[in-house]
């Protein structure tokens, strides 16, 4: 079964209709990245279809400092839905076919009494993706089951699916905007010290180079914009034991430590991970590379300063090389959250199979 059931074609859904007179344009989608509009009657939000729900779309982010959920959801009546709000960026309309109540029934109205028995006959069909159904650049996503069970059993099912298709949309959005314009000196530097293919944006300026080693750090944070650094390291892979949770921690903190001054002036201080929140390890395969991430918190030695950082460690086994990439940030008592989605963009735009053959 494919990873998600797009299962009907459009003629078996009657949807009103929003384009207007034939040529005419739809209006551009609106909200900012990691924004969800979450259409569902209170009833059903507040029962155990709400919890699978904040489970997906309000699971915390692993490694952090405090509670932080992996997207902005504002949940909405059905009945309440304006023409403003049906033109967000992301939009998730929730429903079982079973359900009498009001702001259910608005939803289930869209739907063909055929759509409904072929639901009806197949308990897997549960999600149709409709892309610019009511402006330009949107996604809404439709859930629903015949029953609270059946769509509890394929909301714990598909969870991750769910999760991805709207991290990867937001990731390719915050993409367009980070990478109209690239700093490309520190592209040359990365091809040149580390052998691989970065995306800078031009706001990310060279803060330290080294051999096999590159520091990015965006200039000006404000009160209303984080301290956003990245950094790069390359070395010979030469066993496994090297991808492993201990050894990639050891890894990170002896990069930071040499590298990464709390004071330029003062080589004594120095940022290191904060062993009391334990970081967080995934592993992924990325462009057919071995990958594990790591989600964390840092610190300064002398307890100045901290926050949070995301670090990808990439094996290219070809190459015979090991690559380190993380980007932390420095944001006192504000949302992580953003910034991190902004480095986790950057960091999987890296192409560590580079090679100078391939030109620029």
């Amino acid at each position: 079964m494919k990873a998600f059931q797009f299962l009907f074609v459009i003629s078996l859904l009657l949807f009103s209709c929003e384009e207007g007179p034939e040529g005419s344009t739809k209006p551009k989608a609106r909200g900012s990245i990691g924004e969800i509009v979450l259409a569902i009657d209170s009833t059903k939000w507040a029962g155990p279809v709400g919890d699978e729900l904040r489970a997906i779309f309000q699971e915390d982010l692993p490694g952090m400092l405090r509670s932080e959920a992996q997207f902005k959801v504002h949940r909405v009546d059905p009945r309440a839905m304006t023409r403003m709000l049906k033109i967000y960026t992301n939009l998730v309309y929730v429903t079982t076919f079973d359900d009498k109540k009001g702001g259910s029934q608005v939803i289930n109205s869209q739907f063909t009494a055929e759509s409904k028995a072929k639901a009806a006959a197949d308990p897997n069909l549960y999600s149709l993706r409709m892309e610019d159904e009511f402006a330009q650049g949107q996604e809404v996503l439709y859930l629903f089951g015949n029953t609270e069970e059946q769509l509890i059993t394929n909301l714990r099912k598909h969870k991750g699916q769910v999760q991805n298709l709207f991290e990867m949309r937001e990731r390719n959005r915050l993409g367009k905007a980070l990478f109209a314009r690239k700093n490309a000196e520190a592209q040359s530097e990365a091809r040149k010290n580390l052998g691989i293919e970065i995306t800078p944006p031009i706001s990310y300026q060279l803060a330290k180079v080294a051999p096999n080693f590159l520091w990015l750090r965006q200039p000006s944070p404000t009160e209303r914009r984080p301290d956003i650094s990245v950094f790069y390291y390359v070395t010979d892979y030469t066993q496994e034991e090297q991808t492993f949770p201990e050894n990639i921690l050891a890894l990170r903190d002896s990069l930071a430590k040499t590298h990464i001054f709390e004071d330029p002036e003062d080589p004594t201080s120095f940022v290191t991970s904060e062993k009391q929140i334990p970081p967080a390890f995934r592993n992924l395969v990325i462009n057919d590379n071995f990958t594990v991430e790591i989600r964390g918190t840092w610190k300064t030695n002398n307890l100045s300063m901290g926050g949070t950082y995301l670090g990808y460690l990439m094996i290219d086994e070809k190459k015979g090389k090991l690559y380190y990439m993380e980007g932390f940030v420095y944001f006192p008592n504000e949302i992580h959250r953003d910034a991190l989605r902004e480095i986790q963009t950057i960091l999987l735009n890296t192409n560590v199979s580079w090679s100078e053959n391939q030109g620029t």
